[in-house]
């Protein structure tokens, strides 16, 4: 005979292992990647006849790999900087009420999240062409800021929202103006927000296919687009490993932000 507590950890178990499995599957990709970087042969086998860091080696030593890893960092760093002075600038305006027409303010500056990479592309690839700076740095530069802005002007908003502007006005009462109150009050409060939006949109930049894909040159690459390039023309176990070396970074980068700043609470 079934008791009613069995019967009422059921339904629990049932979403636990269900969960379980999503995870699971969501995970094999990845795992598959990682087998396939440490292979000893150049197409995949289950397990690995052998292990190796031969793939790795080829791809520290290849300057096509190293000059779009050079490229996807300074995109990365770049947007990510941009972004944080002009998400924060805005969000501020924002939570003041310093602008009109915030909320419209904030759904065009949210867009970025809502459309298809591939409508920003094409969108930006006609407007470069017409103004001449299709192919250049600044012109994918400032792409990436139009994809990663979104990340710290969410962020900044959520972290303002919970500030009590009391301790602000109390600091322009002692005798600081506007910019020193928010340096040296409203900032160290918000900080923990803007690291997790600023790291949400490293790895936007640094990740990104579809916008930059239509805007690049061909004298310059990122890794994305580049591994994206050698999959089109066949399995490499040396795109593996660069795929490897992506994901390794990007978890070491939210575990570190996680434990120090717990940003999960501004996502």
């Amino acid at each position: 005979m079934t008791s009613a507590s069995d019967s009422d950890d059921r339904p629990g178990s049932a979403v636990t292992m269900a969960a379980f499995a999503v995870i699971v599957f969501l995970q094999i990709p990845v795992i598959v990647v990682v087998l396939a970087a440490f292979s000893t042969t150049s197409y995949l086998t289950i397990p690995p006849q052998g292990l190796t860091l031969a793939w790795f080696a080829k791809v520290l030593s290849d300057p096509s790999y190293l000059s779009a890893i050079r490229m996807s960092l300074i995109l990365a760093c770049g947007s990510t900087v941009i972004s944080l002075v002009l998400g924060v600038a805005a969000a501020y305006a924002l939570f003041r009420k310093a602008l009109p027409g915030s909320e419209a303010i904030t759904s065009v500056l949210m867009a970025p999240l809502v459309l298809p990479a591939v409508v920003i592309g094409v969108a930006l690839l006609q407007y470069y062409s017409l103004t001449g700076l299709r192919g250049s740095l600044f012109g994918l530069l400032m792409a990436h800021v139009v994809i990663t802005v979104p990340y710290i002007v969410r962020s900044a908003l959520a972290s303002l929202s919970g500030l009590d502007l009391a301790v602000e006005e109390a600091a322009r009462v002692l005798g600081a103006n506007g910019f020193e109150a928010f340096r040296l009050v409203t900032l160290p409060l918000i900080l923990p927000g803007l690291v997790a939006g600023a790291l949400f949109a490293f790895i936007t930049s640094l990740d990104n296919v579809p916008v930059t894909i239509f805007l690049i040159s061909a004298n310059q690459t990122t890794l994305p687009v580049l591994i994206f390039s050698s999959v089109e023309m066949g399995i490499d176990p040396s795109v593996a490993a660069v795929s490897t070396l992506l994901i390794a970074a990007t978890g070491i980068i939210l575990l570190i932000a996680e434990r120090r700043f717990g940003f999960h609470r501004f996502v």
